[in-house]
């Protein structure tokens, strides 16, 4: 089928899209939604222009639709922005990252059921430590583009999803119940390689805002 990919940049949309091509079906499109409420409901935040350098070395088109982010009213915004992807790329369904979250993936799905579209969540109630060894096996560099909960300090912004931080964020889950895959939004994160790509993305520059002093928020701005 020729599918959208509603696309953030992070760990989730991008390994959908992976797994939605590697089932023969073909990503006419990515659907990114700019919320200006960076604690937006339903839409990933840190990096989310980034997402058309990660278009270009994919291939594959992009538009990126704004929004306020006001809750529910966003909704409308993410059905306006699958319209215009159904009219540009006559698209016959929507992938989305959606792993736990009822409020997202039911909101999504009323969506597409209300346009006539497939919706697919390939990585609807996976195993998080398992899809997160998925990701490194098949050779995705992920990085860590905010962080917005206890423990975390900005030493975790910037790292890598290897196996080391998936050690470490399984003594995370036990400790502090953090969702092992950010599932809770306590981490966001922006993909720079995998096999979805033509080449590797490179960071130019970097630098990592924290709010507050004894603030659990920071995020990483990039080049």
């Amino acid at each position: 089928m020729k599918l959208g990919v509603l696309f953030s940049g992070g760990k989730d949309s991008v390994y959908s899209a992976y797994l939605a091509r590697k089932e023969g079906h073909e990503l006419s499109c990515l659907i990114t939604i700019k919320s200006t409420n960076k604690d937006s409901f339903m839409f990933h935040t840190p990096s989310i222009t980034k997402t058309v350098k990660q278009a270009e070395v994919m291939h594959v088109p992009i538009f990126i639709y704004e929004t306020l982010g006001e809750k529910e009213k966003e909704i409308a915004d993410l059905k306006d922005a699958i319209k215009k992807a159904v009219e540009d790329y006559s698209i016959e369904g929507i992938v989305t990252g959606a792993i736990k979250s009822v409020y997202q993936a039911s909101r999504i799905q009323k969506s597409c059921n209300e346009l006539g579209l497939e919706c697919f969540n390939p990585l609807w109630q996976k195993d998080e430590e398992l899809y997160l060894e998925e990701l490194i096996e098949n050779n995705f560099e992920v990085i860590l583009t905010g962080v917005f909960a206890y423990p975390f300090d900005e030493s975790w912004v910037f790292r890598k999803i290897d196996s080391a931080f998936v050690n470490e964020i399984n003594e995370f889950n036990k400790k502090y119940k953090i969702h092992v895959a950010g599932e809770g939004g306590e981490f966001e994160t922006y993909v720079i390689n995998c096999p979805l790509f033509s080449r590797e993305l490179k960071i130019k520059n970097k630098k990592i805002i924290q709010e507050g002093e004894n603030s659990f928020r920071g995020e990483l701005e990039v080049e």
